[in-house]
């Protein structure tokens, strides 16, 4: 029995080992035709694009190949995005833009600690003409002072006063609804008020969409950790995402299952948004991301991901308090339904935290040589499947090995909001709560 429980872990601790080696060499795209045109200008000496660091002018021959739209798993410290001007359009096409517009939307409700550093940010976007809208989401702090006191002294940043929230809605849509009818330009960036914007990627994002004809465009930005209960939560989000996600499937089809978004980080078409009925569609539910690539998707839009830790940072959470409540109201429209939720189980399980428990019984000598061999195997290819996910995403080492117990608070959490959605009766966020379905 424990044999065989052994071969089944190193069987199903191979599947995200596969899907992430496949899906971090897919995000790792070829050199564009337009990257190959920009090194041949330079190398008839044409001027270096701005540097790294203090804005230096270097050489930048030898990051050709992360050039956009190719946004590749492969830059190096210090997080540094070149946008190639040269693709933000083909000019034979009659939608071409010589330079993008993007209008950046920032939904805020009590933000005053980040918002100001998130906007300013946002302003020092280059490649793009950008203006930034902040919905002010009936904040009691000093959040639409601080908008206020920017846009003073910047045309480009406007404070939208989001309305009482209506019945049938959650406060984020909501506010991304209202700040997408204030919106002026083609494509619409949502960011989260937590999120810090690389200076190039919105012209990035809006290059590739551009590039691809994609009506949606995320990534997942870097993930700031400061605590160890962030550590033992927030990786799982890059970790389910890389390792269980097959990219390319998604790329080559327009099945509303395989639709995902990171919703701290998401570009979309205008008119697209408009046609689907955007945030309005899904107005009752708490996981945008999702939910609008599956939108899109099903109206016929292809939507696509995109290595996202050098077009931002941010830092969710704050604690294990913030952290388990956050991703417990995630959790609502996750995986903790009662027919996802034993297969995630079983596969989670089964494939990084069993391979523990197997050398535990060896070490006790109630497993034989053999299962403590496979289990090691299948502790192996786990926790080389995260590292490559951490390393590639630019995320703390020192999650690597507390991997087997950050997909067991990950299960903990789902089967907690699964088992106690009845007694909980509501999901709450930002002071409001809204009711469940089947509570």
């Amino acid at each position: 029995m424990i044999l065989a429980l052994a071969i089944v872990s190193v069987l199903l601790a191979l599947l995200p080992a596969v899907l992430a080696a496949v899906n971090l060499s897919v995000l790792r795209t070829p050199v564009s035709d337009a990257s190959r045109t920009e090194a041949s200008r330079r190398q008839h000496g044409s001027p270096h694009l701005a540097g790294e660091g203090q804005g230096e002018v270097c050489d930048t021959s030898d990051k050709l190949a992360h050039l956009t739209p190719t946004l590749s798993f492969q830059e190096r410290e210090p997080v540094v995005l070149y946008a190639d001007r040269s693709s933000m359009a083909d000019p034979g096409r009659p939608d071409a833009e010589k330079t993008p517009r993007v209008s950046i939307l920032i939904p805020a409700r009590d933000e005053a600690a980040t918002i100001e550093h998130t906007v300013r940010a946002a302003l020092a976007s280059t490649g793009a003409t950008v203006e930034v809208l902040v919905g002010d989401d009936h904040s009691t702090d000093a959040t639409a002072a601080l908008v206020r006191a920017i846009a003073a002294t910047d045309p480009r940043v406007r404070l939208v006063a989001i309305p009482s929230l209506p019945e049938g809605w959650t406060g984020k849509n909501h506010a991304c609804s209202v700040l997408a009818g204030a919106a002026r330009f083609p494509h619409l960036l949502f960011i989260d008020a937590d999120v810090t914007l690389a200076a190039a990627a919105a012209a990035a994002l809006a290059a590739h969409a551009t590039a691809t004809g994609a009506a949606l465009v995320s990534g997942v930005p870097r993930q700031r950790m400061g605590t160890l209960g962030e550590r033992l939560t927030v990786p799982m989000i890059g970790f389910l995402l890389v390792g269980y996600l097959p990219v390319p499937m998604m790329r080559s089809s327009l099945r509303p299952s395989l639709g995902a978004a990171c919703g701290q980080l998401v570009l979309v078409d205008r008119a697209v948004y408009a046609q689907t009925g955007g945030h309005g569609a899904i107005r009752g539910f708490l996981h945008d991301g999702v939910l609008l690539a599956r939108l899109f998707r099903a109206a016929g839009h292809g939507t696509d991901l995109v290595a996202g830790h050098a077009l931002a940072t941010c830092r969710m959470y704050r604690g294990w308090t913030e952290a388990w409540a956050g991703f417990s109201k995630n959790a609502h429209e996750g995986m903790a339904t009662p027919r996802a939720l034993p297969v995630w189980t079983a596969l989670l399980f089964t494939a990084h935290i069993l391979p523990v428990l197997l050398l535990i019984l060896f070490g006790l000598g109630l497993a034989a040589p053999g299962a403590a061999g496979l289990a090691l195997v299948a502790l192996l290819l786990s926790l080389g499947t995260r590292a490559a996910i951490t390393f590639a995403m630019r995320e703390p080492a020192l999650t690597i090995p507390l991997h087997p117990v950050a997909v067991a608070v990950a299960l903990l959490i789902q089967w907690n909001v699964l088992l106690r959605r009845k007694a909980a009766g509501a999901a709450v966020w930002k002071g409001r709560s809204y009711p469940l379905n089947g509570a």
